[in-house]
């Protein structure tokens, strides 16, 4: 499986921003796709989750009620769209895939696909 995230870049708080994370190969319906971030210097955080069968959605705390996670099956695409975006949300942002039987959706360990990452920076 590769991943192919993009729509990253710069912003100003308040502002908004998309992300698409393509897959293919030997991708399943039934997998579990989410989206990491990770700042300088710190660890590589849960962002969201979405389930590709039913598309339920998983949210940090952080980005609840401000990010949302979608997904295309038909284009093999997750999105997510942040808005009011702040400065701490500027991050490397990665996209994972097939999330191994019944582990935790929230921990990077978990996945065994990632793409390439996408750096959001939001100004102040």
């Amino acid at each position: 499986v590769q991943l192919q995230a993009s729509g990253g870049g710069l912003v100003q708080a308040g502002g908004s921003l998309r992300l698409s994370c393509t897959a293919s190969g030997r991708t399943s319906n039934s997998d579990t796709m989410a989206w990491f971030r990770q700042a300088p210097g710190k660890e590589r955080e849960f962002v969201a989750a979405i389930r590709r069968n039913d598309g339920i959605t998983y949210y940090a705390d952080s980005v609840k009620d401000r990010f949302t996670s979608s997904r295309d099956i038909a284009k093999n695409t997750i999105y997510l769209q942040m808005n009011s975006l702040k400065p701490e949300d500027t991050a490397v942002y990665y996209c994972a895939s097939r999330l191994l039987g019944g582990s935790a959706y929230c921990k990077a360990d978990n996945f065994a696909y990632w793409g390439q990452g996408t750096q959001v920076t939001v100004s102040s």
